[in-house]
C-alpha cells in the first residue's frame, strides 16, 4: 500500500456504502439479474446458461443516496486531485473519461463500489474484497509516479481512542502516532516544548500524502503551507491552544524518513479533545475555511494579527495583537473614538451582559500601555481576561468566514447599538 490516507479515506467510503446497500435489500430491493450462457461446453450438448447478478445496475440506481453519506464528500474530494484517475477509468472499461476533476472522482467511486461488489447479492464489507479493489486502483494511480509523505506533529490536540484517522481532503488527514507504526519516535513523542499537558499520551500527527508533480512546489513547501491551513482552522474551528512541532518529516514511497525544519508556531497551551460525533464537522469546517480564506482586507489582516496572538508565548503578551485585530474589525476610525469596547460587547454578549462585557474589554485597553512598556500587571485574572478578548475575536472571524455574520461588522455593530438605543427610548 502507497497512499494509507487514500486508503483509509475510500475503506471509510465503502463501508458506509455497504451498510447502506445491505439496508435497501433488507428493505426488499432486488439485485437484477441477467440470463447469459456457460463457457466450455462440449460440442453437440445443450447450452447451460446462469445468472449474473446486475450489481452495477443496482448500484447505479442509488448513487444519489450513496453520495449523500458523510464520508463521500472526503472520497471524492481526496481522488479528484490525482492525475492517474483517467488511467484508472480506462482500465474499468469506461467509454468517456470526465474532464471536470470531480466528475471523475464520481466516476471512479462508481466503478469501485462496482468492483469490489461484483457479481454479488449480499453487500457485507468485507476487507479481502475492497483490498483487492483498492489495490487495482492504487496501481492504475501511482505505477511509475512516486508518493511523497510529510508528517508534523500536532500538538494541543487529541482525539478518540477509538478514531484511526480523520481525513480532511486533498490528501491531508490527522492520525493518532499510536496509529503509525514506522513514524519516527520523535514525531510521535517529541513535544518541542517541556510544559504541555498529558505529555504521556503520543502525538496527534497531521499527514499529507502526496504524487511527485502533482504541485509547482517541492512536497515540503507545499506541506508547510498546507499544514499551516489545518492550523488557522483549527485556531478558529474549536477553542484551544494549537501548535505544530517545529520538524516535520519526509519520506519517498517507502523510504526512510528525513527530518526538514518547519518554522515555530508558538506553544500548546492545552489540551483539546476532538470527539468521534466532531470529526464530520471538522472535516467540512476546514474545507470551508480553504475556500473562504481571506486574501487581503481587514479580514486577513484581522486573521493574521490573532494568528500572531495564538502564536505569543505568554497569554498576556498577545494583548495587543488582539485588541489590534479588534479594532481593523470595529473601530476603523481608530482607538481615539473609543468605540471598540461598545461595539464589541453588542455583538458578543447578550443585553443583561453588554456592560459587563464592554467594562471588561475596556479594561483590557487599559493594560496596553503595560505590554508595550514590557510590563507585565501583578494584578490576578489578567491571562483569563486576555484569553475572553482571544475568544470574542476568534468567534467574530469564525462567523464572518462562515457567512454568519457580515464582514462589515462596524456597522453590524452600529445597528445593534441604534435598535438597543430605539429600544430604551421606547420603553
Amino acid at each position: 500500500m502507497r497512499n494509507n490516507t487514500l486508503h483509509s479515506t475510500l475503506e471509510s467510503f465503502i463501508g458506509e456504502a455497504a451498510n447502506q446497500l445491505v439496508a435497501e435489500t433488507a428493505n426488499g430491493a432486488e439485485v437484477p439479474f441477467e440470463l447469459i450462457e456457460t463457457e466450455g461446453r462440449s460440442p453437440g450438448r445443450a447450452p447451460l446458461y446462469c445468472y449474473r447478478p446486475l450489481t452495477g445496475v443496482f448500484i447505479n440506481e442509488r448513487l444519489g443516496l450513496l453520495s449523500a453519506l458523510p464520508s463521500y464528500a472526503a472520497a471524492a474530494q481526496a481522488l479528484e486531485r490525482l492525475d492517474g484517475l483517467g488511467d484508472y477509468l480506462r482500465h474499468r472499461g469506461e467509454a468517456r473519461i470526465p474532464g471536470d476533476p470531480r466528475k471523475r472522482a464520481d466516476a471512479a467511486l462508481r466503478c469501485l463500489l462496482a468492483r469490489v461488489f461484483a457479481e454479488r447479492t449480499e453487500f457485507a464489507f468485507e476487507a479481502e474484497h475492497f483490498d483487492a479493489a483498492y489495490a487495482e486502483l492504487e496501481a492504475a494511480l501511482y505505477d511509475g509516479r512516486r508518493v511523497v509523505t510529510v508528517i508534523a506533529p500536532l500538538l494541543g490536540i487529541a482525539l478518540s481512542s477509538a478514531t484511526e484517522e480523520v481525513a480532511l481532503g486533498e490528501g491531508c488527514s490527522l492520525v493518532p502516532g499510536r496509529s503509525m507504526s514506522d513514524a519516527p519516535s520523535d514525531a510521535v513523542w517529541g513535544l518541542g516544548v517541556a510544559d504541555v499537558a498529558h505529555s504521556d499520551e503520543p502525538n496527534v500527527l497531521a499527514v499529507l500524502t502526496i504524487t511527485e508533480g502533482e504541485s509547482a512546489r517541492s512536497p515540503v513547501s507545499y506541506a508547510r503551507a498546507r499544514f499551516r491551513r489545518l492550523l488557522t482552522a483549527l485556531r478558529l474551528f474549536e477553542h484551544g491552544g494549537y501548535a505544530l512541532g517545529p520538524l516535520a518529516w519526509t519520506r519517498t514511497d517507502a523510504g526512510s524518513w528525513r527530518g526538514v525544519a518547519l518554522g515555530s508556531s508558538g506553544r500548546p497551551r492545552s489540551m483539546t479533545l476532538i470527539a468521534p460525533s466532531q470529526e464530520d464537522e471538522l472535516r467540512a469546517f476546514c474545507n470551508l475555511i480553504t475556500r473562504r480564506a481571506p486574501h487581503g482586507g481587514e479580514i486577513a489582516w484581522a486573521l493574521a494579527r490573532f494568528e500572531m496572538g495564538c502564536e505569543r508565548l505568554a497569554p498576556f503578551e498577545a494583548l495587543t495583537d488582539y485588541l489590534l485585530a479588534l479594532r481593523a474589525l470595529l473601530e476603523p476610525e481608530g482607538p481615539a473614538s473609543g468605540r471598540l469596547a461598545q461595539r464589541l460587547a453588542v455583538i458578543c454578549a447578550q443585553p443583561q451582559d453588554r456592560t459587563a462585557l464592554a467594562e471588561r474589554t475596556a479594561h483590557a485597553i487599559s493594560l496596553e500601555r503595560a505590554v508595550i512598556a514590557g510590563l507585565a500587571p501583578a494584578e490576578p485574572g489578567v491571562d483569563s481576561l486576555v484569553e475572553e478578548i482571544a475568544e470574542h475575536l476568534r468567534v467574530l472571524l469564525r462567523d464572518v468566514l462562515c457567512g454568519h455574520l457580515d464582514s462589515d461588522l462596524r456597522n453590524v455593530a452600529d445597528e445593534l447599538l441604534a435598535e438597543a438605543t430605539a429600544g430604551v427610548g421606547q420603553v
